[in-house]
């Protein structure tokens, strides 16, 4: 059964920083990229970060680049997402998600999602 579970969500204050993780089991990682999206209330769920199954290739959304940096360690199973100067507009529950090989950017890309971690940036 595969299973990706966010965490490190939170309250920050502007300005401040968060890293989220995603801990993946019951596929082989290092085999799949990893992407991250966000969802605030009302809106649609939106891409915001992805990384190749090897680490090499990064895309960032527009709003979130050079705040934000997406990285994984295949050892660990795991993939994380750094945030940084965190703004009002970036309140939204985040996911991650996974899909075989090269990066993706829309949320149709990918086959394997996790339950979303909240993170709240208050002004």
């Amino acid at each position: 059964q595969v299973q990706l579970v966010e965490s490190g969500g939170g309250l920050v204050q502007a300005g401040g920083s968060l890293r989220l993780s995603c801990a993946v089991s019951g596929l082989s990682f290092s085999n799949y990229a990893l992407g991250w999206f966000r969802q605030a209330p009302g809106k649609e769920r939106e891409f915001v970060a992805t990384i190749d199954w090897t680490g090499g290739a990064t895309v960032y959304a527009d709003s979130v680049k050079g705040r934000f940096s997406i990285s994984r360690n295949n050892a660990k199973n795991s993939g994380y997402l750094q945030m940084a100067r965190l703004i009002s507009e970036d309140t939204a529950e985040y996911y991650c998600a996974a899909r075989p090989y090269g990066d993706g950017r829309t949320v149709a890309d990918y086959e394997y999602w996790g339950q979303g971690t909240q993170v709240t940036v208050s002004s």
